[in-house]
């Protein structure tokens, strides 16, 4: 005797066996497989590398695009010293001690025997080149005999500079907090203080010979 729901021979009942439901769900799974894969996005691209050798970059210094050659431990300053004949930035101590080889980046002051020339790819650099004679900022440091020897000069007075565009009217406080990165052996520190206050006080805007 046959248990009525399962007939030997007789027509099977409508609907999906256990088998079918298994099978289109391997089907299902191997083709959603293949559709999550196909929209799978791109792999991130790697970032530039630079081998041996020197590598041709650009650097916009005092308002113009220049092109110098580097290798990737080329620092900004020798880059601008050696490369683009920029030598108003003063190689001494050569470890971001003495302020010599002060420079502005993006209007701040960056000691640049300490960064790479490739670092400041893109951003805004400004030498002591960019000052003419007439700026009313040489003009007070030669008025106030601001400098001795000469050697620490173009960093004082990218410093001085600095504090000027930032401060306005500073303080002798302030002056004095703005210079304490840069070092001068003659000592002239109260004249460059002096220099400060008088450009300020003539409102006539330093540093702006460099097209910034």
């Amino acid at each position: 005797m046959t248990a009525p729901h399962d007939p030997p021979d007789g027509p099977r009942r409508s609907g999906f066996s256990r088998r079918s439901f298994l099978k289109g769900s391997a089907a299902a799974s191997v083709a959603g497989a293949g559709l999550v894969a196909a929209t799978e996005p791109l792999a991130p691209r790697k970032p530039e590398t630079y081998g041996p050798g020197e590598h041709e970059i650009k650097l916009r210094v005092n308002g113009q695009d220049r092109l110098v050659k580097v290798e990737t431990r080329t620092t900004l300053l020798d880059a601008l010293r050696d490369g683009l004949d920029l030598t108003g930035a003063k190689k001494i101590c050569d470890r971001g001690s003495c302020g010599g080889c002060t420079v502005l980046v993006e209007g701040e002051t960056v000691n640049s025997c300490l960064m790479l020339a490739m670092d400041a790819v893109g951003h805004d650099l400004q030498t002591v080149e960019s000052l003419g004679e007439n700026d009313p900022l040489i003009e007070s440091f030669v008025h106030c005999d601001a400098l001795q020897c000469g050697f620490c000069t173009p960093g004082m007075v990218m410093s001085s500079l600095a504090c000027l565009n930032h401060r306005g009217q500073p303080t002798k406080t302030q002056m004095a907090h703005d210079l304490s990165g840069n070092l001068c052996r003659c000592g002239t520190y109260g004249r460059v203080m002096e220099a400060i206050e008088r450009t300020a006080k003539s409102g006539k805007p330093a540093g702006k010979a460099g097209g910034r």
